[in-house]
């Protein structure tokens, strides 16, 4: 039997505003943390769709830093919250950008029309295609645990 579509690892892009929750709070406590607060209902099925094992682009917003800083990677999928009202997923750090990518440098680089950041950018929750994945990680130089060494001058070893 094939692989189904869901399946397949999807990437995503988890935005949040630096000082309701951090990069540096995300990789403090394990780097695991629960991913909710979501109201949209078009971020809410992106969040729904996540699934064990799909990464995720850590997106700080707001006014002073647009930019992804980190990599999270999803450890548990929707689940509802004990109120009823909402529910999560639980992300977990897998590194930090060597780095940061801002808004402005993805707009001159990423040239696809399919990214949400750029379609619907005030989505908290949105996929990130397979090729805008790759070209923000090459514009970032990777990610820590990535699995690439870099050396101290910056080049691929």
């Amino acid at each position: 039997m094939g692989k189904s579509k869901r399946d397949e690892k999807q990437y995503w892009l988890l935005k949040t505003e630096p000082g309701e929750w951090s990069w540096d709070d995300q990789a403090s406590n394990g780097g695991i943390s629960k991913w909710d607060g979501v109201k949209n209902h078009q971020a809410l099925k992106h969040l729904k769709s996540a699934r064990i094992h799909d990464l995720c682009f850590f997106y700080h917003s707001g006014t002073k830093s647009r930019c992804i800083v980190g990599v999270v990677t999803v450890v548990r999928e929707w689940y509802e919250d004990d109120d009823g009202v909402g529910g999560a997923i639980d992300v977990k750090a897998v590194g930090e950008m060597r780095r940061a990518v801002d808004l402005k440098e993805m707009k001159q680089e990423v040239k696809s029309n399919e990214f949400g950041l750029f379609r619907q950018p005030r989505l908290s929750v949105v996929p990130v295609p397979v090729d805008v994945w790759e070209k923000i990680c090459e514009l970032g130089n990777g990610y820590e645990g990535d699995g690439v060494c870099i050396s101290k001058d910056d080049e691929e070893v």
